[in-house]
């Protein structure tokens, strides 16, 4: 028997399913062994390199035993994880995790699940590479150092649990910038000159007087009155028609990040989400031969195609549009995103066979979405380009010039497939010299716009030109960011918090390399020389280590630390020491200053959220006769008597009875809203044999999957607000069901 070892259990059941009898497939479940997570796990050596401690965790202590275990009875042990740094390191440390050396483990890498890709991975095993292994360790390291060095640092200066990190911070500091600049911007007045002249053709003022007119030419209301009446007074004719032919470029294959973009803008998906399905498609899904991966690697950086991909997709073209829509030549995309490390191809679908009408029957939702989008993609970066007629028409007056531009669509091209996005604005046919009568004019008054805030999609495209992180970072960077409160999304716009501007100003005053851009990005190119064996990645740490450790030293002297401990004047009820205001994760609050001796904390009174403002509310303490009124703690709002501290009595908020009338949609018994300690919600009447409940009220909506018809019920799930049928599972975000 021959052993395979793989990152995810999909991809073990898929491959699995290609392979005889003589071949076991088991997942890793992803890293198996890694630093630990209760301590630095970094030691210094006598030549001052930074040595890594690595420990299994428990949780995979059951995985390792269970590949252990196969791996005795077997003749083979191929490592066959993902081939990127992160795969070879994961692959490096299997080996080790397993007792057996990782130099003499066969390596196979594959860039789709497919059957003849698998076979081909076999008959071309390789070893485990080391410079992709010491470049991924470099990369984890130096994460470490920065995570578990500065972390501590913001928490004690600024506010228990903030975290900061290599790539986190710097990708903060972009979002903070482009926050400064909205904020500093000063709108400026313009004003623009609307013409038509005869047959409704709509034209621009190119100068006036002679001058040359920019968008933002016209200033003020006197200068546009000026220009008008220049216009209303001035004759025209037509001085010059010209016509070009335009060509609107097949667009490149997809990279992780357009593919992010792309999902993003069209789809309305955010990177993560994008990632997850994606994930799937490449991992494997049903299909009419089996289970199978139905695009390649989804965590690339490259626009290369393989040549019998390429060959299959022309013959595809050819056969389906003819060969007017078939270029004489392959189309060969070189151009890759800066610091560009992975030699992995595009993102393609594997099998061309699988048409998106054809998966629409095994996919689900969101999995069809975003299969078509690549399927499409990759054919139409194919095809030949869409052909435009360009029209220009000159008018000139005595004083002033205008130009009206037209298209007319000669060819589709690519546009063929994916439906054209420019649409054709023709223009009557005219004739040199010809009269031109203005029809309309109208001068209207406009200001200049801050610059947008980044979407999810564009802070992407701004770390990738920028050469921050590579494509796996760039959803998880974001979702950090937004679990940390630095970040808040706002109508699909990533909005700092005022953390956010605190944490950043003060890296930016204390470690100005962390959140340096181009810092960022010089360390992520010394890595690829590491990877490449360029670069020795021992140099690479302890060139970085020993400076930054001793500014953190520097830093717990001469930081002055930003945290609020405002004396209050008054004892602590408990000890008799002075009562401090302080701020902490969830905002401010009162401590003692005998603090770690005497843990006595309070709530503030005064300053407080709008659903914590201790308001009246109406009802008496049954234990002394004062006012309750309403706070908010962990578990929601409660009513506590305004005698505290000397009275302590606190009592739940009841909830306004209320029968849904929506029955149970597990066993359609009655539903009602009923209250917890944590909040009212909807129960099930026939607890305990049924035991639904939600916190959102059920609905009458039906699954609109395949061959499926099972209720939908509202759920909280990672964060988001998602349909799920209670029948095959599917989730649908809220959002998308509007």
């Amino acid at each position: 028997m021959n052993l395979i070892i793989v990152e995810s259990p999909a991809k073990a059941k898929t491959i699995k399913n290609f392979l005889g009898k003589e071949y076991e497939v088991i997942a890793s479940k992803g890293h198996i062994r890694d630093l630990p997570k209760a301590r630095f796990g970094i030691t210094i050596d006598e030549k001052n390199h930074l040595i890594p401690t690595y420990s299994v965790a428990k949780e995979n202590m059951p995985t390792v035993k269970q590949i252990k275990d196969l791996a005795k009875k077997s003749d083979i042990i191929y490592i066959a994880t993902d081939e990127d740094r992160e795969g070879e390191a994961i692959g490096w440390h299997i080996a080790h995790a397993i007792d057996k050396n990782p130099e003499e483990l066969p390596r196979i890498v594959f860039h789709e699940i497919t059957k003849t890709a698998i076979n081909n991975a076999l008959l071309n095993a390789r070893k485990i590479d080391m410079n992709m292994v010491n470049a991924q360790q470099a990369r984890r390291l130096l994460d470490r150092v920065v995570g578990y060095k500065l972390s501590p640092l913001l928490s004690s200066k600024i506010q228990k649990g903030l975290s900061a990190g290599r790539v986190q911070s710097s990708t903060l500091k972009l979002v903070v910038d482009r926050e400064r600049e909205i904020r500093a911007f000063v709108p400026q007045e313009y004003w623009s000159i609307d013409t038509l002249f005869k047959k409704d053709i709509e034209a621009t003022l190119i100068s006036h007087k002679g001058e040359k007119l920019s968008k933002l030419s016209i200033e003020n209301k006197t200068t546009a009155e000026t220009i008008t009446t220049s216009v209303k007074n001035d004759t025209f004719t037509i001085s010059n028609i010209e016509t070009k032919e335009r060509r609107s470029a097949t667009p490149p294959p997809f990279m992780t990040s357009t593919l992010q973009q792309v999902a993003s803008s069209k789809l309305g998906f955010t990177p993560k989400k994008t990632m997850m399905v994606a994930q799937v498609l490449y991992e494997g899904v049903k299909t009419p031969n089996g289970t199978s991966g139905v695009i390649t690697y989804m965590r690339t950086d490259s626009l290369n195609l393989a040549a019998e991909a390429v060959d299959a997709v022309r013959g595809v073209i050819e056969s389906r549009f003819g060969k007017k829509y078939l270029p004489l030549e392959p189309k060969i995309y070189t151009k890759k995103a800066k610091g560009a490390q992975e030699a992995h191809e595009a993102i393609r679908p594997t099998m061309l066979d699988f048409t998106p009408e054809i998966a629409s029957s095994f996919l689900k939702a969101d999995e069809i979405k975003l299969y078509r989008l690549i399927y499409e993609r990759f054919m139409s970066c194919q095809m030949n380009d869409a052909i435009f007629e360009q029209q220009s028409i000159l008018f000139n007056g005595k004083e002033n010039e205008y130009r009206a531009s037209g298209r007319k669509l000669i060819f589709d091209g690519f546009y063929a497939l994916t439906g054209a996005e420019d649409k054709d604005k023709l223009l009557p046919t005219l004739k040199e010299g010809e009269n031109a009568v203005v029809q309309s004019i109208k001068p209207e008054q406009h200001f200049t716009e801050p610059p947008a805030r980044y979407s999810e999609a564009a802070l992407i495209k701004k770390l990738e030109s920028e050469g921050i992180g590579r494509p796996s970072t760039y959803a998880p960077t974001i979702a950090t960011l937004s679990s940390r409160t630095y970040v808040t999304i706002e109508k699909k716009q990533i909005v700092p918090t005022d953390m956010a501007f605190t944490v950043t100003e003060m890296l930016e005053k204390n470690f100005s390399e962390i959140v340096d851009v181009s810092f960022t990005a010089n360390m992520e190119e010394k890595l690829d020389e590491v990877a490449e064996g360029q670069n020795d990645w021992q140099k690479l740490l302890s060139d970085f280590y020993f400076p930054f450790d001793e500014k953190v030293k520097e830093g717990k002297e001469n930081i002055v630390s930003l945290k609020v401990t405002k004396p209050l004047g008054r004892p602590c009820p408990k000890c008799g020491e002075e009562l401090l205001l302080r701020s902490g994760r969830f905002g401010e609050f009162i401590a003692c200053s005998a603090y770690p001796k005497c843990k006595y904390t309070e709530q503030v009174e005064g300053e407080k959220s709008e659903n914590s403002s201790g308001e009246a509310s109406g009802e008496v303490c049954e234990k002394c006769g004062k006012e309750m009124v309403l706070k908010s703690g962990r578990n929601g709002q409660f009513l506590a008597c305004s005698g505290y501290p000397d009275c302590k009595n606190t009592k739940s908020i009841s909830v306004e009875a209320k029968i849904s009338l929506t029955p149970c949609p597990e066993c359609g018994g009655e539903i009602s809203l009923k209250n917890s300690r944590r909040g009212p919600f909807w129960g099930c009447a026939g607890y305990p044999k049924c035991k639904f409940i939600s916190k959102f009220e059920p609905t009458t909506m039906r699954c609109k999957e395949s061959g499926c018809d099972g209720v939908l019920v509202q759920r909280t799930y990672r964060g988001k607000e998602v349909f799920e049928c209670l029948k095959c599972k599917t989730r649908t975000l809220v959002e998308d069901m509007k």
